[in-house]
């Protein structure tokens, strides 16, 4: 795997000073983060949105859990020098971190399936290509990233998230332009028709806890970056900074998606987004869309598969072996890929409902739970 500037001739990067030090694992768990949830919109209304004029309460949940996993698990990886998920599971629970990894898999596979789906679907949608060509791209982008290893990856993440920035800016002045005064009735009437039952404060809470369960199998992707940070004031800055940047977007996808509520056209899409866009911006909008949410499910997928490779490299190290080799990294990559789009088949919405609820619990007894005790003991142990 490419090492970085100051490991090969001293040289310090752009990305080696406190750009590197604060900003950079938050742009990486943004990105990887983004490409599932913010991109198509799905994710925003099954973990808020439906919930109209208090959907906003399971944002503030999921900000708040953000910067807390962020903060604790940055400041982990400093004191126990864990910068790969394998590490950081023995550090955390022994031998039986290994039970990360029985979650860990078979829901990365859910959510690369997810961007699969995802990218054919918005390709196909947005500039009238065949499914099979967004797949195919995804595969192919992915598979060179991971072949030039962790430099090129940051960079491309970091260009990503500005152009993903921008991009949810406009489409949100869009959609709010075009809802008119829409948006202030929803909150006026305090609307939350779109869900069957009371909207309780609890169950609200309780959904953005969820979504911060399962999001938890980004971490490991910024965690070789964290190797830059060598002090507490630095971990707790920059995962505060990682909880926001993780949620802005979709504060900025949430307000817009009121501007429809309860329209069940927008609110029961499969790509909301596009929906939203078809009715109030032009074919320019479309076709950004197409290209900017094309690159953060590129984003999500390179990040996923790059901290799994990491993990087996850790494993081969431990056994005696060499790590793989860039062409390992990048054929590992297109098998793992291949196996996500067999399973895209199944839709989106589906793989949302069936596969990651239930993980999401599992990963809260594995990951959360274990290092909002253990691993806050361990720091608090380790002392400054």
């Amino acid at each position: 795997m490419e090492q970085r500037s100051p490991k090969n001739n001293g040289k310090k990067s752009f990305f080696d000073g406190a750009f590197g030090r604060y900003l950079v694992p938050g742009i990486l768990l943004q990105s990887v983060l983004i490409g599932g949830g913010y991109a198509t919109g799905r994710e925003i209304i099954s973990y808020g949105a439906n919930y109209g004029a208090r959907g906003w309460i399971a944002g503030v949940a999921t900000l708040i859990g953000f910067a807390v996993i962020a903060m604790a698990s940055f400041e982990f990886a400093r004191v126990t020098k864990s910068y790969n998920y394998k590490d950081f599971m023995q550090n955390l629970l022994g031998k039986f971190g290994i039970l990360y990894d029985l979650i860990y898999i078979p829901l990365a596979i859910i959510i690369l399936a997810v961007m699969a789906s995802a990218t054919g679907e918005i390709v196909n949608q947005t500039m009238g290509l065949n499914y099979w060509v967004g797949v195919i791209v995804v595969v192919i982008v992915v598979g060179i990233l991971n072949f030039y290893g962790s430099s090129l990856i940051e960079k491309f993440e970091t260009y990503g998230t500005i152009a993903l920035y921008i991009a949810y800016i406009i489409f949100g002045v869009l959609a709010i332009k075009g809802a008119g005064s829409h948006i202030s009735e929803v909150f006026a009437t305090g609307d939350t028709s779109f869900v069957e039952g009371p909207a309780s404060t609890f169950n609200i809470v309780w959904l953005g806890i969820v979504y911060v369960a399962y999001n938890v199998l980004v971490y490991p992707s910024s965690f070789e970056s964290l190797e830059r940070q060598t002090s507490r004031k630095e971990t707790m800055i920059s995962g505060l900074i990682a909880g926001i940047l993780m949620t802005v977007p979709w504060f900025i996808s949430y307000i817009a998606f009121m501007g429809f509520y309860p329209d069940p056209d927008v609110l029961g899409a499969t790509v909301p987004w596009l929906v939203i866009l078809k009715k109030v911006g032009g074919t320019w909008s479309i076709v950004i869309f197409g290209i900017v949410m094309g690159w953060t499910l590129i984003e999500t997928s390179t990040g996923i598969i790059h901290a799994f490779v990491a993990r087996v490299n850790s494993s081969l190290e431990d056994f005696g072996k060499e790590k793989l080799t860039g062409a390992q990294n990048a054929m590992l990559t297109v098998v793992v890929l291949a196996a996500a789009v067999i399973l895209s088949k199944f839709g989106i919405i589906d793989l949302i409902a069936k596969g990651y609820n239930a993980m999401s619990y599992g990963l809260m007894v594995v990951f959360i739970l274990p290092l909002l005790t253990i691993g806050i003991y361990k720091i608090a142990k380790s002392g400054k």
